[in-house]
């Protein structure tokens, strides 16, 4: 078998210095659309919208994380003993990130990544892998990513957790719309995802797809940035966490419903496709915020 579950977790987590600076982050925010925001009259120099493209006055959207350092912890994570899959195989099943402080501008880090969990989900695989981040001043965020594995499960392992957030039944407090452009993925992939799923029609089609998807990540930046702009008020540093499910896929080129739910110091978000009647995209979707 492909996966060996008690040999991935016991392996010795593995370490990496990361730096990134002020242009990989900017680079990062336009991957996930800062500079085309609808709801502004003219986006691209709107003030609103230079704190994510502009050097001197720029902040970090906290889903940078997934991207910092351009490691790419996630792909990485597959060459752990007791993990030999097929690329072709794996879908990003889920994220969660928790901040314990903003993200600096520029920074050096010391990343530290390991497989926390394997479930066995009968027709399919689920990896936890999971990666903490520090600098000199301590803690800065510590990041899950679900991967899913086709074909990889049914071993009688445990299952994991299988609980779904439900929408509330009232209509939301806010709702927007993100326009995906049509070459979204091939911008996002310059910060460090190179699968090719997202830019090689011919690999798409081995994944079981008629063209390339937009990455996961990519939708999850898109979404975080609606809801800081929306409802915290553009202020990045009120998220305290952020965690989603990958429901569903999007082509580059559609449209992005977000309905976006207050309560409390969270806001449950649902992100559909519209150009597909409001397929699914995300699911039990959370951002925890002060």
């Amino acid at each position: 078998m492909p996966i060996d579950a008690a040999k991935a977790i016991a392996a010795e987590p593995r370490s990496a210095r990361i730096a990134w600076d002020h242009k990989d982050v900017q680079l990062y925010h336009l991957g996930v659309g800062a500079g085309a925001n609808p709801d502004r009259d003219n986006p691209a120099t709107d003030p609103d919208e230079l704190r994510y493209t502009l050097e001197s006055r720029l902040h970090v959207l906290p889903s940078f994380a997934t991207v910092a350092g351009a490691g790419m912890g996630v792909v990485g994570g597959l060459s752990t003993p007791g993990i030999d899959v097929n690329l072709a195989n794996v879908l990003h099943g889920g994220q969660t990130i928790e901040l314990h402080r903003p993200i600096p501008v520029k920074g050096t880090a010391v990343s530290t990544s390991r497989v926390a969990a394997v479930y066995d989900k009968g027709k399919a695989a689920v990896l936890v892998l999971r990666t903490e981040a520090a600098d000199d001043d301590g803690p800065l965020w510590t990041s899950d990513a679900q991967l899913f594995v086709r074909g990889e499960g049914g071993w009688g392992g445990d299952r994991g957790p299988s609980a779904r957030l439900e929408p509330p039944s009232r209509e939301p407090d806010r709702t927007v719309e993100r326009a995906v452009r049509a070459d979204q993925a091939l911008l996002y992939r310059l910060s460090g995802d190179w699968n090719p799923l997202h830019a090689d029609p011919e690999f798409a089609k081995l994944a079981g797809f008629d063209r390339p998807i937009l990455h996961g990540l990519c939708t999850y930046g898109i979404t975080l940035k609606a809801v800081v702009d929306t409802v915290l008020g553009g202020d990045v540093a009120r998220v305290r966490s952020y965690a989603t499910r990958f429901a569903g896929v999007v082509f580059p080129g559609e449209t992005l419903r977000i309905r976006m739910w207050e309560h409390d110091g969270r806001v449950q978000v649902s992100v559909t496709a519209v150009e597909r009647d409001g397929a699914p995209v995300l699911a039990d979707t959370v951002v925890e915020h002060s």
